[in-house]
């Protein structure tokens, strides 16, 4: 019997053993495949500004080689290796979040991004260690960065990245995983861009959105400003959310720097290639780290994200562009577009912008879509804005027509100008206009010279003596947009145009009168003589015409451009239009391989035009644009625009830049000079004496030459660089519309990335690094927008 219970407590024991060790094993494996994972902790500091602000987060400068950029850092300081396991050593405050490839520049400073953890420098943290690990290191990739790995046994539990960032270097890897604190689930809703109000998951009570003001500074210092927009988000509800919001900005700005504000802590953003910046973001918010985006839909089109805005927390976002100014009959002209217009899609496109109403998410199918505020309706977000002007001469004459302002001297050269707040309702563009003394505007050259070479801007104004010279006879097309979106003001105004227009032929002119929307038709088959007759005709065709349907503007590009030109006249096409459609590459591209020998002059009618449009086929019709706004004399803008186009162009236009060395001038072809009409020219030089400048061309069959001085120290601006880089990204876009290059993307990106600026293939990123926000990261929130002022709510958004 003895025997027997010590067999069965023998056999309990083995039992016990082998399952202890059943459960041991798999634990251990586990050890040796977490020991294996590859840690690396990089931290940051920070650095005061100049003027005792608080500190900008800087990353890593942009060198040539990974032993370079070690240097840089042990120099800086600005991150700490330590091959010791679970290191409790002193160490300054903050994690490492940023980096930059020998492409990728910041804006402005040594453009890291990140954040860092209260304290001084040289406290003692408990340590915290910021960490990234790898589902499968790439080991290769990481050796070459120089970064010394630990090997992992022990310490806290951490997030991963995704596998579809693990192929990134080390020295590129910004989200950095710290201990996690609860399972992120990912919520896979696609945003869109807002309604009035939001309503929570299980909550009947409306709330506030996230927007809440729009700031705008500018400065302008002879044709060229420099324009800060500070997005203030606040977060009202009970739990995080991400806040998304499509807006406009002009299409010719050069958007060089992005930061993100939090509290006293400033972010700095950093350019990347579009696609990788979306995945960082998107980690980042999965991980519960406060992060925001900012990508390019359109050249005058942009997308503000967001992630992680938890309650009642603000997050302010900066953006700093540079742009040249528009100079029009005697009148320097600053606009800043406030809201985006409704466009319209042809069916079967999905890369367009889509207006839908609110609560009607994805059934425009487009790639990027916008919801609109029914009439009456406030969002809540409004604006304020300012321009201090520095015209360098006496400014005689200031003129707002679309806003109430304020007018403040500081000398006859200075201004500021703001806006009212009884006008800040953020639903139409800000256009403001000023005249300098003086009846002859000279032609004006600002250059700049840093380390990669030296820029120029050249605004190359016509000679007086144009004005002495009449025009020869001439072919009119006038093409109206007869869509939804111009229904009502937007309409009439473009009529009334036409209708002043027509009654300023000339015997020896011929006309046509085409309309579109969703199929074109016109006045004849054929141009008709300005006779009066026929004139009146043309009125009441005219009078006959009204909005609706969609805005098929391929239609009217057809018609316009493809019937035979008379070789006795000059043949001058005006569209009148809103320029609403989200398809202006397929447009622009139709004008390049159509235009023969037409010239396009064409009106942008309403509040919130598409500039972006009307601009580029102004210039690729070699021709120019005026815009007519709601509450501006459609007559007077007419007979403005009619006196300069009666008059002949400087023709034949070539440059001698003496003895400067210029090269990748943009445009690369000298535009003819219109009387009223300068033109902008940027391109890069090398040279430092004095020399003369001779611009030459011909008026019918006299010789005219304008004669320019440059003294390189005469003048000089530090945005020039970022406009030249802009304008060169503008022209491969604008050549990617009819030349199917390959090629082409790849070197605006390069262009991009290399001067730091956005485009439609690179992105800002931002991310906060010194904490990771409790929870999931919430819901998206979108800010609305509205309609433009003057455009019917009920023609052009789907519902």
């Amino acid at each position: 019997m003895k025997t027997k219970n010590i067999i069965i407590l023998l056999a309990i024991v083995f039992g016990v053993v082998v399952l202890l060790l059943g459960l041991l094993v798999p634990s251990l494996n586990q050890t040796r495949q977490f020991s294996r994972d590859v840690k690396y902790r990089v931290e940051n500091q920070t650095y005061p500004e100049e003027d005792g602000s608080a500190p900008i987060l800087r990353g890593l400068s942009n060198s040539s080689s990974a032993s370079s950029r070690e240097s840089e850092l042990e120099k800086l300081g600005e991150y700490s290796m330590d091959e010791r396991i679970g290191n409790t050593t002193e160490q300054k405050p903050g994690g490492y979040l940023g980096g930059r490839r020998a492409r990728g520049y910041g804006g402005g400073g040594y453009g890291g991004m990140g954040g860092y953890r209260g304290g001084q420098p040289g406290s003692k943290p408990v340590n915290r260690e910021s960490v990234v690990r790898y589902n499968q290191p790439p080991v290769q990739k990481l050796a070459s960065s120089r970064l010394r790995a630990q090997s992992r046994t022990s310490g806290p539990s951490t997030l991963s990245i995704d596998s579809e960032l693990a192929t990134v270097t080390a020295d590129e890897i910004w989200i950095i995983a710290k201990a996690e604190t609860g399972k992120i689930i990912v919520d896979e809703d696609t945003p869109g861009s807002g309604a009035m109000l939001a309503k929570l998951p299980d909550e009947e009570k409306e709330i506030p959105l996230p927007l809440k003001h729009t700031d705008v500074k500018g400065q302008i210092s002879g044709y060229i400003a420099t324009v800060e927009v500070t997005q203030q988000f606040h977060n009202p509800y009970e739990e995080k959310i991400e806040a998304v919001y499509v807006f406009p900005l002009p299409q010719n700005a050069a958007v060089n720097e992005f930061i993100m504000i939090i509290g006293e802590r400033k972010i700095r953003g950093i350019i990347r290639e579009r696609e990788e910046a979306e995945q960082i973001y998107a980690e980042a918010r999965r991980q519960g780290y406060t992060a925001a985006l900012l990508t390019q839909e359109r050249p005058n089109i942009f997308t503000q994200k967001v992630a992680n805005i938890e309650p009642k927390k603000e997050i302010d976002v900066n953006i700093k562009y540079f742009n040249t100014l528009a100079y029009v009959d005697g009148w320097y002209e600053f606009i800043f577009p406030m809201v985006v217009g409704p466009r319209f899609n042809p069916p079967g496109s999905t890369d367009g912008v889509g207006a839908v109403a609110h609560g009607k998410t994805g059934i425009s199918g487009q790639k990027t879509e916008v919801q609109y505020l029914k009439p009456g309706q406030r969002s809540g977000h409004d604006i304020s804005l300012a321009v201090d002007i520095d015209a360098g001469v006496a400014i005689e004459e200031i003129s707002c027509p679309s806003h109430v302002i304020t007018n403040s001297s500081v000398t006859a050269e200075k201004r500021t100008v703001k806006l009212s707040n009884r006008d800040s309702i953020p639903n139409k563009d800000f256009v403001l206009r000023y005249k300098v003394a003086g009846k002859t505007v000279k032609s004006a050259l600002v250059t700049h010279h840093d380390k990669r070479g030296g820029f120029f801007t050249l605004m190359l104004y016509p000679p007086e003596s144009l004005k002495h010279l009449k025009r020869a006879p001439m072919e009119m097309i006038f093409v109206l947009d007869c869509s939804g979106s111009m229904s009502g003001k937007p309409i009439a105004k473009a009529k009334d145009a036409i209708t002043r227009a027509l009654r300023q032929l000339q015997p020896g002119d011929t006309f046509q009168v085409i309309r579109f929307s969703n199929n074109a038709s016109q006045l004849g088959p054929n141009p008709v003589p300005a006779t009066p007759a026929n004139i009146r005709r043309g009125l009441d065709y005219v009078k006959s015409l009204h909005g609706g349907g969609g805005t098929m503007m391929i239609e009217g590009i057809k018609a316009a451009l493809d019937f035979p030109h008379d070789p006795k006249r000059f043949r001058l096409v005006s569209f009148m239009t809103d320029g609403y459609i989200g398809n202006e590459a397929e447009i622009l591209g139709e004008v390049h391989n159509r235009l023969g020998d037409s010239r396009i002059f064409s009106f942008g009618v309403g509040s919130s035009v598409n500039r972006y449009l009307l601009d580029r086929m102004a210039k690729i019709g070699t021709g120019a644009v005026a815009y007519i706004g709601l509450d501006e004399s459609a007559g007077e803008i007419i007979d403005l625009f009619y006196e300069r186009i009666s008059h002949p162009a400087l023709t034949d236009v070539a440059i001698d830049w003496g003895s400067l060395k210029v090269t990748d001038v943009y445009p690369a072809k000298v535009p003819d000079l219109f009387v009223g009409r300068p033109i902008i020219l940027t391109g890069r030089f090398d040279g430092d004496r004095n020399t003369t400048i001779r611009v030459t061309g011909k008026v019918g069959n006299l010789d005219q030459e304008i004669v320019i001085p440059f003294n390189p120290g005469d003048s000089s601006h530090g945005g020039i660089a970022c406009v030249w880089a802009r304008k060169k990204i503008e022209t491969l876009a604008s050549r990617a519309t009819y030349d199917r290059d390959g090629e082409l993307p790849e070197q605006i990106k390069q262009v991009a990335l290399e001067y730091g600026l956005m485009s439609a293939y690179t992105a800002f990123i931002a991310v906060d690094s010194s904490r990771q926000t409790a929870g999931e990261y919430g819901k998206t929130v979108n800010v609305p927008v509205p309609v433009p002022h003057g455009v019917r709510y009920d023609t052009t958004v789907q519902r």
